[in-house]
């Protein structure tokens, strides 16, 4: 009995000829874009879409990352040096001025008629009163003490307590020597550099500098700033010291203050490479 042999490349039967690519679920999922872009397309290279829009990733739900402003850079020694150095270089300009009654004296005195009295005295009275020992100092050994209990570590209070315990040796002196007098009492002598400013920017920057970097914010050097700003201008308003007095303390204390941030930066270098460094244990003998 024969049978017709049927051709291998009949549509009507699946089971013959060569295999065919079937759609299965690997196929039927596989993800297409809609503005005929390749899947993996670089960033540079994407393509409008059908909108107008570029093509981008959707975006990933969740919280945005608040980035806080990064601390400056600590300045090299040499840097400090040169400025210390620029510092003491103004002050010394200052004072031979006023040792030789130079024509800085001048415009000094204009400013200071102009704008003594201007506000009333309750007001300046009180911000030069920030510059008191029993007002300054207070809050500089609150912040060394809370510095200590942070890092466990002496160096920067110490060097704060130091660059402290300088503004009197090295303000008073001064002071008797170049016998300046002051602008309501021209009878007095002793008014440069002003004391009430050294002390109030040596205490309240020293603790902005033990405090910052526990903070999240830079909120102390904020505050220090604003709180020595205010002692200079109270006592420059109410004619307790002439301006070139209060630029001259601040210009003195600069590289005091300089030295406790060079301590407390390399106190917390140190620190970190000691965290760093792996501890060697001793195996058993």
């Amino acid at each position: 009995m024969s049978e017709t042999a049927r051709p291998r490349n009949s549509t009507g039967d699946p089971g013959n000829g060569l295999p065919q690519r079937r759609t299965g679920h690997a196929f039927a999922h596989t993800p297409h874009r809609s503005d005929s872009r390749s899947l993996h397309t670089p960033r540079g290279g994407r393509q409008p879409g059908p909108g107008g829009r570029p093509g981008t990733t959707p975006p990933v739900p969740g919280r945005p990352a608040i980035r806080f402003p990064r601390a400056p850079r600590p300045l090299s020694p040499r840097a400090l040096c040169a400025l210390g150095a620029a510092s003491w270089a103004a002050f010394a300009l200052i004072t031979w001025q006023v040792l030789a009654s130079g024509p800085l004296l001048t415009p000094d005195e204009r400013i200071s008629r102009a704008v003594v009295r201007s506000v009333p005295d309750a007001v300046t009275e009180r911000l030069a009163d920030l510059g008191n020992v029993q007002v300054a100092v207070p809050v500089l050994v609150l912040a060394m003490a809370y510095a200590v209990r942070r890092s466990r570590r002496w160096r920067p209070a110490l060097a704060a307590a130091l660059a402290m315990a300088l503004v009197p040796a090295l303000v008073v002196p001064l002071k008797d020597w170049t016998a300046r007098p002051g602008p309501l009492e021209p009878w007095a002598a002793g008014y440069f550099p002003s004391g009430h400013t050294a002390t109030a920017a040596v205490a309240y920057l020293g603790a902005a500098l033990l405090v910052r970097p526990y903070a999240r914010r830079p909120w102390p050097t904020a505050a220090a700033l604003l709180l020595a700003g205010a002692t200079a201008v109270g006592l420059v308003l109410r004619g307790f010291h002439w301006p070139l007095d209060v630029l001259a303390s601040w210009l003195l204390c600069l590289p005091l203050l300089l030295c406790v941030g060079a301590v407390g930066a390399v106190s917390r270098s140190t620190r970190g490479s000691s965290s760093r460094t792996p501890s060697r244990r001793t195996g058993p003998s």
